[in-house]
């Protein structure tokens, strides 16, 4: 399409349009959009971010006039390609997010598109409300999306899904005009064909098709047998010729994937919160046919759940950063698990259920294990089965779990015998495969493992759908359960519910968008299933010779590879969590994992330069990255941004070198040094207005930035003087890090004192500084240096008895992290020692308590109470648990953690004027909302200092490093 006329579309809208590629931002964007959470990818004509109902039906005015088609999305987590395509996609997601109306009397909520399923019941939640349909990606999961696929989720045997539980929406039809559907009785129906709109033409024209005796006859015959919950498969027609209902559009919208109409909101009928008491029954099976024998028993007991996790998703957790602590419950080597739920009002009565269903599976020789999980303990459980997607996707080659055949459903009865034709499938194939998710309602996630860059891998994809539609007709099961047709299985509808059928599906498209405006090609008229696929076919890819060492994610394209798409990345502050930052201020895709992973990929694969990262669009995605290392962890495939966006920086300094203003925050240090020379002078230049603000202007920092002050004497320099220190019987290494050395240098005095006073002589051994201004802003080689030099300096040194202990979270998590990516063989293994015995303060204290090397006598026991924020390293670590527990060590010392994610200043960043708004956005969304309602008696305590900085300068409170507060506590 002409450029000229995109751009007389972007005139019209409020909003905003991204269509150029010869504009880096909007090329970015358009690639951002060109995949989901399927195999699929297709560069989109334009992205669109409508402002509201105007903007929208501007867009179909527009995709009517110049015969394109619009793809609506939300959240962007469909699996069978329902938002990939060549048109227009619709983000409805950032501007279409208001919750307008609860009526707690009646039990429904009208809400936007663009809300989040669990951010919608934290709001419920007081009302003792709940929307009940629970995917697996309900932290980010959006209701148009749910509503489009219909979703159903892990309680959908109780819950039901979305389509039972949608009682009316406003819907934009292929005029432009509004429209409500909802239930209708019989005269109020009659009423609708009269209409002389295109609301009655559809009316009128779907009940001629619903009345037909041979329409009624080939739908009755064609769609899965009715004790069949989970029935996704084409347009609901089967529900809504269903005399015995209202007749509501409604079934129609749920599950049609916005390829009728566009969704402006959507009444949803709630739900009580369901029973206090929760406890989740883990049975352990040897192989997978008994434990699908074992959900049939299971479901006699009418759980609220029964959810199957494999071997492989179990493997997957084994060291992983985040689901290795949530392995407590899992004995020996179960080649699977069936969770199975039970609520009540009380603890015994759920026991009571639990045990009832044990006795019954063990009288049946069903099971070996069956540990009983209660109370909040049974939401890491399900975090497991949650994360399933993401976790196998850290399987290693090019042999990749697939979504193909995760949506086919059957009756639960039939899953043990339609489980072992599918393992015969697979065999004959030689193909593994994964199989997880929702056994109680006869739908298991098989995905296969294939591998879709070689020519036979995309024969057999092919292949096994093709074989598994027979074993659907022998089951007369759904081809879809709850993840929709897409581009994925609509060629094979016509096989599964007859041609028939398939022909009246195409009819309903044809009377809702006979142009084809709405979401083209999807459910019907779909183009080969093995076509647009994300990888090219046959076309092996260079190995990308990088600074980092990615030997273990086989590379950093593979490590780009491996996000699913599964966007646990677009969850918001009320989920919690601390990934992505700059997601959850800006709400917009760009500045997700998931977008940098895709783009990145896209480059490194397609990229025809000699150096695939010399690209504006990656600068471009990677701009709001702050690097907090949160994807490391909190992403189940592990998509370290972070590190990536290290990489990427370092090998764009190669070919167009870096900026001014990047040189000297990456040597902040010797600025610092020489700062430190003449301290009373450079603390006056910065804290002057007139002089901070031309340093600010030269620099490109923020004006409202307050500068760092330096300390008159740095650590170094006091710890060397001659000093009288106290007798000790323990030795300790202190890593005296650059900014405790220059600017936090009566936090590192403390450090030392307070060791001293409980029994420990503190060393400061000979080292460099850390380098982690230099990773921040991609210095990668002169990082690497850095990390060198300390690492033959400091490995010969520390042991379990001796280790070496961090003030500064970021700097001594370097060693453990960085470090270990940046050694060379040859001093690899060092650099895994120093890692192995590198320890932040208060993990060092924590263990030493443990010990009974330090004694609760040594503090007072006065009563206080402490509010913590958490680094984000210190997070992705998992190490938020050892702050609480040595500042909870005083008696009468009680300690909460405020459920921040990131502070939002992350180094640098929030001091660089372009980033500042976002910055300051991140940290009002949870940390400083909670810092302004703290008491001023009680104590606010931050381990990092860029955290510390940002409280500052966000509030009139001072946060204190762990040090500060235990060093007041000593007797």
């Amino acid at each position: 399409m002409n450029k000229e006329v995109l751009r007389s579309l972007s005139q019209i809208l409020r909003g905003e349009l991204y269509y150029d590629n010869d504009i880096p931002a909007h090329h970015t964007m358009r690639l951002a959009y060109a995949t989901d959470a399927s195999i699929y990818q297709e560069l989109p004509l334009a992205v669109a971010i409508p402002k509201d109902d105007v903007d929208v039906q501007r867009l179909i005015e527009f995709a009517r006039t110049n015969q394109t088609t619009l793809i609506p999305r939300t959240a962007g987590t469909s699996l069978a390609g329902q938002v990939v395509g060549n048109g227009i996609v619709l983000d409805m997601s950032r501007c279409f997010n208001r919750i307008v109306e609860l009526n707690q009397e009646e039990g429904w909520v009208r809400v936007q598109p663009g809300v989040i399923r669990d951010d919608l019941n934290a709001f419920l939640k007081p009302f003792g409300w709940m929307f009940g349909p629970e995917t697996s990606t309900a932290s980010r999961a959006m209701i148009g999306g749910m509503v489009g696929n219909n979703s159903s989720g892990l309680h959908s045997i109780v819950w039901g899904d979305t389509r039972q539980n949608l009682l009316s929406a406003i819907l934009l039809l292929d005029d432009g005009s509004h429209i409500e559907v909802k239930a209708l009785t019989p005269a109020q129906l009659l009423q609708k064909f009269h209409l002389q709109t295109r609301e009655g033409e559809v009316y009128r024209k779907l009940n001629d098709l619903l009345t037909d005796k041979s329409n009624r006859s080939a739908i009755a015959k064609g769609y899965p047998k009715k004790t069949l919950t989970r029935r996704n498969t084409g347009y609901a027609l089967d529900l809504l010729a269903d005399e015995d209902r209202p007749f509501n559009l409604c079934q129609l919208l749920a599950g049609s994937e916005g390829t009728l109409g566009i969704i402006l909101e959507a009444k949803l009928q709630l739900m009580p919160l369901p029973a206090k008491e929760v406890g989740v029954l883990c049975v352990h099976f040897v192989d997978m046919i008994s434990c699908m024998h074992g959900n049939v028993v299971a479901l006699q007991h009418q759980p609220q759940a029964s959810e199957l996790i494999d071997k492989y998703i179990l493997d997957f957790t084994v060291g992983h950063p985040t689901y290795q602590h949530n392995r407590f419950f899992i004995s020996g080597d179960p080649a699977a698990l069936l969770i199975v739920e039970f609520r009540a009002d009380t603890v015994e009565q759920v026991v009571a259920q639990a045990e009832a269903l044990k006795a019954d599976l063990q009288s049946q020789n069903l099971g070996y294990a069956y540990p009983l999980v209660m109370g909040d303990q049974s939401n890491l459980v399900w975090d497991v089965r949650k994360a399933g997607l993401g976790l196998i996707r850290n399987l290693p080659g090019d042999s990749q779990p697939v979504n193909l055949i995760e949506d086919c459903a059957v009756a639960p009865e039939d899953l043990p015998a339609y489980v072992a034709d599918v393992q015969a499938l697979l065999a004959e194939e030689g193909v593994l495969a994964s199989y997880y998710a929702h056994a109680g309602a006869g739908e298991l996630h098989i995905e296969p493992f294939l591998n879709l860059k070689s020519p036979e891998g995309v024969k057999q994809f092919r292949r096994i759908l093709e074989k598994t539609t027979d074993l659907v007709l022998k089951y007369n099961g759904s081809l879809s359960g709850e993840h929709g047709d897409g581009r994925l299985r609509g060629e094979f509808i016509g096989k599964v519910l007859g041609e028939e059928v398939y022909a009246l599906l195409q009819q309903v498209k044809q009377i809702f968008d006979p142009a084809g405006i709405f979401n083209r090609q999807k459910i019907v008229d779909t183009p080969p299933m093995d076509t647009a696929l994300r990888y090219e076919v046959g076309n092996p890819q260079e190995l990308v010779t990088t600074y980092f060492d990615f030997t273990k994610q086989e590379g950093i394209l593979r490590l780009a590879e491996k996000c699913s798409g599964s966007g646990d990345c677009r969850k918001t502050e009320i989920s919690g969590g601390t990934m992505c930052p700059s997601f959850m201020a800006t709400r917009d895709e760009k500045d997700t994992t998931r977008a940098r992973a895709n783009v990145l990929r896209q480059f490194l694969t397609s990229s025809t330069q000699k150096n695939r990262f010399a690209h504006e669009e990656i600068k471009e995605v990677m701009d709001l990255c702050l690097s907090c290392k949160a994807c490391k962890t909190e992403c189940p495939s592990q998509v370290d941004m972070a590190k990536m966006k290290a990489e990427f920086l370092q090998q764009y300094y190669d070919q167009f070198g870096p900026s001014f203003r990047s040189r000297v925050i990456a040597n902040f240090t010797k600025s610092q040094q020489l700062a430190s020379l003449v301290a009373p002078l450079y603390n006056a230049v910065v804290r002057s207005p007139i002089a901070s603000s031309a340093v600010k202007q030269l620099l490109g920092f923020a004006h409202k930035r307050s500068l760092p002050t330096v300390a008159s004497t740095t650590l170094k320099r006091w710890s060397s003087r001659d000093r009288k220190s106290p007798s000790a019987v323990r030795k300790v290494y202190l890593f005296c890090d650059e900014f405790t050395n220059y600017n936090d240098a009566e936090i590192g005095k403390k450090t030392i004192l307070l060791l001293e006073r409980l029994g420990y002589e503190v060393i400061i051994p000979d080292h460099k500084e850390s380098g982690r201004t230099y990773l921040s802003k991609g210095f990668v080689k002169e990082a690497k240096e850095l990390a060198r030099y300390n690492v033959q300096k400091l490995s010969p040194l520390v042991n379990d008895a001796v280790p070496i202990i961090g003030v500064e979270p970021s700097a001594i998590l370097t060693f453990r992290d960085e470090y270990l990516d940046l050694a060379d063989t040859d001093w690899k293994s060092a650099a895994q020692h120093l890692a192995r015995y590198a320890l932040t303060m208060e993990e060092f204290l924590d263990q030493e308590m443990l010990r009974g090397n330090i004694a609760q006598k040594a503090f007072i026991s006065d009563a206080k109470k402490i509010k913590i924020h958490g680094h984000c390293y210190q997070k992705a670590f998992q190490l938020m648990q050892h702050t609480k527990n040595v500042l909870s060590f005083p008696t009468n010392y009680v300690v909460e953690l405020i459920p921040s994610g990131c502070c939002g200043m992350a180094g640098s960043f929030g001091y660089e004027k372009e980033h500042y708004e976002v910055s300051m956005n991140i940290a009002e969304l949870v940390l400083l909302p909670a810092v302004r309602s703290t008491a001023t008696e009680d104590i606010i305590v931050a381990a990092g200092t860029s955290c510390r900085h940002q409280i500052a300068d966000g509030s009139d409170r001072r946060a204190y490093h762990p040090v500060e507060v235990l060093y007041d506590a000593l007797v």
